[in-house]
């Protein structure tokens, strides 16, 4: 059954935005030499949808004040959000291959106040949650309708503070509050089972007075699905646990913990590349 929130040919345009957006990504982080590849490539198809569809924004006034707000707690997956915030029109697409150089406003880790249209500065592991309950309940008690949206992964959940603000969204009911969980299952060091186990998490957020729903982070038309349900929920705070695959489109380095924090090579880029163009034929034939 169709989706009543989207068009097909809308998630047709959506699913080659995420590719070409995965292109770039592998672009940008050849350029720096550095950086984050497996969280970002996982997570290309929940940003495009985001920018492209989910978001209340206007690139051209990016602090537009009823815009809707996109934090983003694990700030190592930024690359892909500078992605889908360049080919949204935030700022040029070409200084995507700035990343991480000296000077520039893309840093490693997003900061606030080098780029207009990011929110907040992120690093430590765990703070992004609480600053977006705390921005839910500011918006609520000034009566504004504008949406916040968290994205965190799901190896932060090992953060204590964490669960402060679990606890907190939860006693104040902020509805106008969906966390988008990047369930990827990898970690730094390893599975996140392996590394300290996070099963069962639904049940965890749903014991501390949380909606929670489940999607195929791949699946742009689930996960859209998903979001506008969040907003029907008018008691509680949404979780969507997004099951997603590290590295998503490059079939060597899907689902290998190894490249959560290493780019591409120049000779693995051309690999990489070579595989996902392959893939726009395949979009289109899908959805023919």
């Amino acid at each position: 059954m169709m989706s009543q929130y989207i068009s097909e040919q809308k998630i047709e345009e959506l699913e080659m935005k995420a590719n070409e957006a995965r292109e770039l990504l592998i672009e940008m982080l050849v350029e720096a030499g550095s950086g984050h590849t497996a969280g970002p490539l996982g997570m290309a198809d929940i940003f495009t949808a985001m920018y492209f569809h989910v978001l209340k924004h206007n690139p051209a006034k990016p602090d537009w004040e009823e815009r809707d707000r996109l934090i983003l707690s694990n700030g190592h997956i930024t690359p892909i959000r500078y992605v889908l915030m360049a080919m949204a029109g935030y700022f040029p697409v070409g200084e995507l291959k700035t990343l991480r150089k000296l000077g520039t406003r893309l840093q490693g880790h997003p900061e606030r106040e080098r780029l207009s249209g990011v929110e907040t500065t992120s690093g430590p592991l765990g703070s992004g949650l609480g600053q977006a309950a705390g921005y839910a309940f500011g918006a609520r008690m000034d009566k504004k309708k504008f949406r916040i949206y968290c994205f965190m992964s799901d190896g932060e959940q090992d953060a204590g503070a964490t669960w402060e603000s679990v606890m907190f969204a939860g006693k104040y009911r902020l509805s106008n509050l969906t966390v988008v969980i990047d369930r990827n299952n990898i970690q730094i060091d390893g599975t996140t089972e392996n590394v300290m186990p996070l099963e069962p998490l639904r049940a965890k957020y749903e014991s501390f007075g949380w909606h929670v729903l489940e999607a195929d982070g791949h699946n742009i038309e689930k996960f859209i699905d998903a979001v506008e349900e969040a907003k029907a929920i008018h008691e509680k705070p949404t979780l969507i646990i997004a099951h997603t695959i590290p590295g998503k489109g490059i079939h060597q380095i899907e689902n290998d913990f190894k490249w959560h924090g290493i780019p591409p090579t120049a000779e693995q880029a051309k690999e990489f590349l070579h595989e996902l163009r392959t893939l726009r034929g395949k979009i289109k034939s899908e959805h023919q």
